[in-house]
């Protein structure tokens, strides 16, 4: 096993005994977490101990206090400080009822618990979580998909479709394009103290669902309609995975109605077969009950049947990604 990966069963166990919570709240010794918890006092001191040296918390004088590192596993954190680590343990909660969802059971959590908001109206943890892991990609991973981009639109107007929390839309906008980010409310809102002083221009829409009734719909093919129209460039990052082929197909043919003449719609995401980062997540939609990576076949079908012209698939130089990409006609 990998460090990463005994870190992360560390953490869920800890999370599922209750022993993160305790840490966090009151509990400052393993003696302390042991009478908070079921676990024993050696499970108790070895798991405060494995959490230290992961740097989750450090021990001041047989006191452990909670480190930046912690900071996303409370439910006020800002998506800075959420980290990848919060989401990862909801995979893995997943992905550990993945006998149970293979038999017809509903997944333990999923994109239906991501697009709602709590009953106090503030976003879920789920949604939460996921934000934070994409916030906390890495900036050269951002700067080469958006280069990718780049590449065929150079300037011009961009509409970033299901980005939140704005990763990729903040790389567009300091490269001096005019940006709008669209996405459901709740990301929205979960996002917006990271995009109150940048220059995008944030415009709730909902991604198609399998159904395609979630948005409305126009009379030519059944495409959902974004809020905007006209853009240089459409941009995609890392949403047709985890959508049905139908939803996938409809969000391609949304994104070509809104290009100006001559402007590319540029899909980002693990390709089956090109990306090896995409039997898992694969292996996590079925966890969670839909999506999956797509061949680059499947997209050349989305693009074409969407009147997209030069599609093409790239390796995204230095990730493991893909970029898909296609040209509105000029006419």
């Amino acid at each position: 096993m990998t460090d990463d990966r005994e870190t992360l069963f560390l953490l869920w166990a800890a999370r599922e005994t209750g022993v993160l919570d305790a840490l966090l709240s009151d509990a400052d010794t393993p003696s302390e977490v042991a009478e908070r918890t079921d676990v024993t006092e050696r499970a108790a001191r070895l798991a405060v101990e494995g959490l230290a040296d992961a740097g989750f918390f450090r021990d001041v004088g047989g006191v452990y206090e909670p480190t930046n590192r912690a900071l996303g596993f409370l439910a006020a954190a800002d998506l800075r400080s959420v980290g990848r680590f919060p989401a990862e343990l909801d995979d893995l909660d997943a992905l550990g009822q993945l006998p149970e969802t293979m038999r017809g059971g509903g997944p333990p959590v999923g994109d239906d618990d991501a697009t709602e908001q709590a009953p106090d109206g503030t976003t879920t943890a789920w949604t939460r979580n996921r934000l934070g892991r994409v916030q906390a990609t890495d900036e050269a991973t951002v700067r080469a998909c958006v280069t990718a981009a780049q590449h065929v639109a150079p300037d011009g107007r961009v509409v970033d479709i299901g980005g939140a929390p704005g990763t990729y839309a903040v790389e567009f906008a300091r490269r001096g394009y005019d940006v709008t980010l669209l996405d459901s409310t709740d990301r929205l809102d979960a996002s917006a103290s990271l995009l109150a002083r940048e220059p995008v221009e944030s415009v709730t829409w909902e991604l198609p669902d399998d159904e395609g009734s979630n948005t409305e719909t126009s009379d030519e093919g059944g495409s959902t309609a974004l809020p905007v129209d006209g853009v240089d460039c459409a941009f995609v990052p890392l949403r047709t995975s985890d959508r049905s082929a139908a939803a996938n197909r409809r969000l391609v043919a949304a994104a070509a109605d809104a290009l100006a003449p001559g402007g590319w719609l540029v899909v980002v995401d693990y390709l089956r077969g090109r990306s090896p980062a995409a039997r898992a997540r694969t292996v996590h939609r079925l966890a969670l009950g839909s999506g999956e990576a797509h061949e680059p076949a499947n997209y050349r079908d989305w693009f074409e049947a969407a009147g997209l012209r030069a599609v093409q698939v790239r390796d995204v130089p230095g990730t493991d990604r893909q970029a898909v990409l296609g040209q509105a006609r000029d006419s």
